[in-house]
């Protein structure tokens, strides 16, 4: 297969390409995935969440380019919120971005959310895979930045990132949608803004109502300010810090294994339904979808009949 093995070699217009049609799914996306599956698994996957407005975006040019100047090559995928004019990302925050155009050792996709829950668009698993069998050493995944539902990431990322920001009066809201237990790394961005100081110190606080964690790691939390550059290079140690604590004990492989797990999961779950629907004719579908909406008809019922 002539783009799979172009696309292994590194060539990011094949790259391109084959985000292009694992978007798009069905037999061509399987198939390139098949090809170039074996040769996935090594790079770091950094997921950056947070609250709109907190500098997700700023964050990932600064990590980037931070990286770059250490010899790393950088896959970047941004997760946009979906147009309700056009069904297309609204690539706005894309435009900070920039600076990283032309750089070889860069590559940058935005992916439409098109309205999934949980921050991470439907084919972001396998856009990550293709970056990974790519050769990229790192992947950075940057949710849609919805906030509460932004939990997804966790389980497609080695590394969650909590972006946080002074002034935002979100970390309650955060802490209810458990945004606190997934983050690996806190970054508390704009720090030279009033009130950073406080939110360091509801953070701190929040996590020591925890308890000391089951996995031995304590989430850091690291003051940046990613416009001028601030603390960048204290995030990435503690990037890096956190992956070697995953090798040394022993949870990268229960990462992967989870991530691997989630796939697989979802895979099941939609080539069970393109199934069921393809035996199906089309009209009989909508007949049960119009007797449930009369309530002649439970969707359980329905659900069980379908699958026997």
């Amino acid at each position: 297969m002539k783009l799979a093995d172009d696309l292994l070699s590194g060539n990011r217009r094949a790259l391109a390409r084959g985000i292009s049609i694992v978007e798009t799914g069905g037999a061509p996306a399987r198939e390139l995935l098949r090809a170039v599956y074996a040769h996935t698994g090594r790079a770091h996957i950094v997921g950056i969440t947070g609250s709109p407005g907190a500098g997700k975006s700023t964050l990932v040019n600064a990590l980037a380019l931070h990286w770059r100047q250490a010899g790393r090559t950088i896959g970047i995928i941004a997760v946009d919120p979906t147009s309700p004019f056009t069904g297309g990302a609204i690539l706005g925050d894309r435009i900070r971005m920039q600076p990283l155009g032309g750089d070889p050792g860069i590559f940058i996709r935005s992916m439409a959310s098109r309205g999934r829950l949980g921050g991470i668009a439907h084919a972001t698993s396998d856009a990550i895979d293709l970056i990974d069998a790519a050769g990229f050493d790192l992947v950075l995944v940057e949710t849609v930045g919805a906030g509460q539902s932004e939990v997804e990431i966790a389980s497609a990322a080695h590394t969650t990132m909590v972006v946080e920001v002074p002034g935002m009066g979100d970390d309650v809201q955060a802490i209810k949608a458990g945004i606190l237990e997934i983050a690996d790394i806190f970054v508390v961005n704009k720090a030279d803004r009033e009130g950073a100081d406080a939110t360091i110190r509801q953070l701190r606080a929040m996590l020591h109502l925890g308890g000391p964690p089951s996995s031995g790691w304590a989430p850091p939390i690291v003051p940046a300010v990613a416009m001028r550059d601030e603390g960048i290079g204290q995030v990435a140690a503690e990037v890096e810090r956190h992956l070697a604590h995953l090798h040394t004990s022993g949870q990268k492989l229960d990462r992967e294994r989870a991530r691997v797990a989630r796939e697989f999961e979802l895979i099941v779950r939609e080539t069970a339904l393109e199934r069921v629907r393809t035996r199906m004719a089309g009209e009989s579908w909508e007949t049960l979808v119009t007797r449930m909406a009369a309530r002649e008809l439970d969707p359980y019922t329905a659900a069980s009949e379908l699958l026997g």
